[in-house]
């Protein structure tokens, strides 16, 4: 069993390990990814929503006990498929913030999977300490993610740009 597997009803989120960001690195369908895990990804998750694998495998490699923050697929109990993925954009910065990104592939969207991402991983998240802040950015013409975050509560907090995705809404 996996030290740092979070569970929900329906899902369980697996740490992606330094050697599964290696084999991703060279190909996001990699035909050894996720041997020995006990989970599957029939519909090619990686290979068809984007994903921060370019940004996160450097920090991974100068310390690999940072994974645990940075990426974890989710995997749907049911069929031990993976359906998506949720990680940290990186640890806690110096006033405690921690910012989280997410995504469902499409065939599982409209379920109520995405709000069990951030339940797993917000409750897995704020029993370290330095964890003060959770973040959520959302681009202001993403309806499903806007409603999402407002369902939760967090407290609108103005807007910056990122320099991929443009104008993000920022809540916390």
């Amino acid at each position: 069993m996996e030290d740092n597997l979070i569970n929900t009803k329906d899902l369980a989120l697996y740490t992606v390990e330094l050697a599964e960001y290696e084999l991703l690195e060279a190909d996001y369908a990699h035909p050894k990814l996720w041997l020995n895990r006990g989970f599957s990804d029939p519909h090619k998750y990686f290979l068809n929503n984007r994903n921060p694998i370019p940004y996160r495998i450097n920090q991974v490699r100068k310390d690999p006990a940072v994974a645990k923050y940075l990426l974890r697929v989710a995997v749907l109990k049911q069929s031990m498929e993976i359906i998506g993925s949720a990680g940290f954009h990186n640890l806690p910065d110096e006033n405690g913030m921690i910012e989280i990104g997410f995504c469902v592939d499409r065939p599982y969207q409209g379920k109520g999977y995405g709000q069990e991402i951030l339940h797993g991983m917000w409750g897995w998240v704020v029993e370290d300490l330095l964890v003060k802040t959770l973040r959520y950015t959302v681009s202001p013409n993403n309806t499903i993610s806007q409603h999402i975050i407002k369902k939760f509560g967090f407290t609108y907090n103005g807007q910056q740009i990122d320099e991929e995705d443009g104008p993000e809404d920022i809540y916390e």
